[in-house]
């Protein structure tokens, strides 16, 4: 499967910003998805995860409360919303897909997005 990742940008302290990451292939809905993010400098870092079947997901503590993430299995499609974004949260983010396992190990993951810059100002 293919990810593209979108939806980063330049916002301030406070803002929101939707992330969006479309995959490609008939086989999305049987994927376990995930966030991750790495600010320079530092590893990767995971940010959110959600199973194929969906449901409400779990999250860094970083992040919780603030982001929540969602898929749409009719477009082939993750989200992750972003709220009360801190400069903290800047970072590049990709999102992955998971064949087995819904986990917060990025080395479980099988396939990677490109990766989309999120930059918070303050």
């Amino acid at each position: 499967v293919q990810l593209q990742a979108s939806g980063g940008g330049l916002v301030q302290a406070g803002d929101s910003l939707r992330l969006s990451c479309a995959a490609s292939g008939r086989t999305f809905s049987s994927y376990n998805m995930g966030w991750f993010r790495q600010a320079p400098g530092k590893e990767r870092e995971f940010v959110a995860a959600i199973s194929w079947r969906g449901g409400s997901g779990y999250y860094a503590d970083s992040v919780t409360g603030r982001f929540t993430i969602s898929r749409d299995n009719a477009k082939n499609t993750v989200y992750l919303a972003m709220n009360s974004l801190k400069r903290e949260d800047t970072a590049v983010y990709y999102c992955a897909a998971d064949s087995k396992y819904s986990s917060r190990n990025y080395q479980t993951y099988d396939y990677w997005g490109q990766g989309t810059q999120v930059t918070v100002s303050s």
